[in-house]
Order: structure tokens, then C-alpha cells, then sequence
């Protein structure tokens, strides 16, 4: 049992994982099935109900064990994930029920690079960019995680042109696919960051079947090129559930 070593990149294959409560039966059965253990996550009430649940709106895993959480849900994520070790510390902003003002912890973290709206990042978050030397892509997106789906830690896919046309300035390898068809509750749709996560070095995971997608072809072709293979953890339609946090790999 070993920590996640980045933030999103799993290297070997997944043990734990912070997921939205709401996750359906079936996919939660899958995962299990899968090796895969699940901390489900708590509520944050001071944001609009579709996206409550979801841990990327109230949860920033960084590098190893450390984790930042809004000081909304802190004593929840500080009781649950101490005793695996984890350094869970307080965020400085708090999440409120609007936009931009429930962005501050939606953040991308790769190894070299960051990618977010950085007027809105909390400080905790900020103040270990800076100190770990990581580059900071700024983009308009708020949402910018749910709206990333992490391949690798140089390949991405979005829906989202200025996401897109930012990132491929850096030599960041990204593809861009079609807007919607990922459901979000009640909302019109969701997004592909958080309907997909890695469940190992060479698996990529989807909360739905990712072959109802459109550009299907396409991420298939992306995702192959990459050495990595396709799951669908059902065979329903896609379902944005707020990224899936890698904890632990075996």
C-alpha cells in the first residue's frame, strides 16, 4: 500500500479512492470487483445540488500524502483520511454556492505543470505550486478539472476550446472532443474530467460506457496511442460524478 505519488496519476494500480456518494450501485460494485476500495464523499450544502458531492469541488489532492480541503467539509476529510496517513490540511477558501466562488479547489496538478483559473485558487494550493516549482497554465475555466480528463502527465482531453488552444502551448499533448452527452443530474450536461479517472498505469476509467460518446473513435485511437486501454465501469450513459480522487495503489 503505497500514496498516490502524484496528484492525479496512478502508477501501479488503484487502491482507494475518494468518489461522489451518489456513485450508482452497479459502478461501485464494479470498482470493488476491480480491487478498488471507495471513500465516499460528503456533502458541501453551500453549493448548488448538482454538484455537492462531488470531492473535486471541496478536495485538492497535491504530491504524496498531503491533501487540501475547504474548511466547509475539513473535519469530515481530516477524521476519514488521517488514519491512512494522510497530512490533510485546512484550505483557506471557502466554497459558496456560486460560481467563481466554489472553483477555488477544482484544479488540475500534473508534474510539471498546473491548470486553472488562478485568480480563484485557494492560497494553501498556490503556496505549494510555488514552493514545488510547478508552472502555472492560467485558463477562463473555472471548472477546469472536472473539465480535464488526465491520460498521462503530458496528455489531456477536454471539450473546452480555451483549455485546449492554452495548454498545447506548453507541449501539452491534448485532444478535443465534442460538448456534452455526460450527464450531470439535473443540469444540461456534464464533462469529461469528471466522468474519467485512471485505475492504473495503463487503464483509464470511465463512470458509464464511453463507447456512447460521439467521438469515441477518437478517444480510443487517443487513449491507444498512449499505451493505455478503455473501461466503462457500466453500460449506461456517461455520468459526471466530480473527479475521482486517487488515495492509495497497491
Amino acid at each position: 500500500m503505497n500514496f498516490a505519488k502524484n496528484s492525479f496519476i496512478v502508477n501501479n494500480k488503484l487502491q482507494l479512492a475518494i468518489v461522489d456518494k451518489r456513485i450508482p450501485k452497479n459502478m461501485e460494485t464494479n470498482l470493488n470487483n476491480m480491487g478498488v476500495s471507495i471513500i465516499k464523499s460528503t456533502c458541501c450544502s453551500n453549493t448548488y445540488e448538482a454538484i455537492k458531492y462531488h470531492p473535486d469541488i471541496s478536495v485538492c489532492k497535491l504530491n504524496d500524502n498531503n491533501i487540501v480541503v475547504a474548511p466547509n467539509v475539513y473535519n469530515y476529510y481530516k477524521d476519514v483520511l488521517k488514519p491512512y496517513g494522510f497530512n490533510v490540511l485546512c484550505g483557506d477558501s471557502i466554497i459558496k454556492n456560486k460560481y467563481p466562488y466554489n472553483i477555488h479547489y477544482n484544479i488540475v496538478i500534473l508534474k510539471n505543470f498546473a491548470i486553472h483559473n488562478f485568480k480563484y485558487t485557494d492560497k494553501v494550493i498556490l503556496n505549494y505550486l510555488e514552493k514545488n516549482n510547478i508552472k502555472k497554465i492560467n485558463v477562463s475555466q473555472g471548472y477546469c478539472k472536472c473539465s480535464i480528463c488526465i491520460v498521462d502527465d503530458n496528455s489531456l482531453i477536454t471539450s473546452d476550446e480555451g483549455i485546449y488552444k492554452e495548454v498545447i502551448k506548453y507541449g501539452i499533448d491534448c485532444l478535443l472532443i465534442e460538448k456534452g452527452h455526460i450527464d450531470l443530474f439535473e443540469l444540461n450536461y456534464g464533462f469529461i474530467g469528471g466522468c474519467s479517472f485512471l485505475i492504473s498505469n495503463n487503464e483509464l476509467a470511465f463512470l458509464g460506457n464511453i463507447k456512447n460518446h460521439p467521438d469515441y473513435d477518437k478517444i480510443l485511437d487517443f487513449i491507444e496511442s498512449k499505451n493505455k486501454k478503455l473501461v466503462s465501469l457500466s453500460d449506461d450513459k456517461l455520468l459526471d460524478l466530480g473527479s475521482v480522487i486517487p488515495l492509495l495503489e497497491y
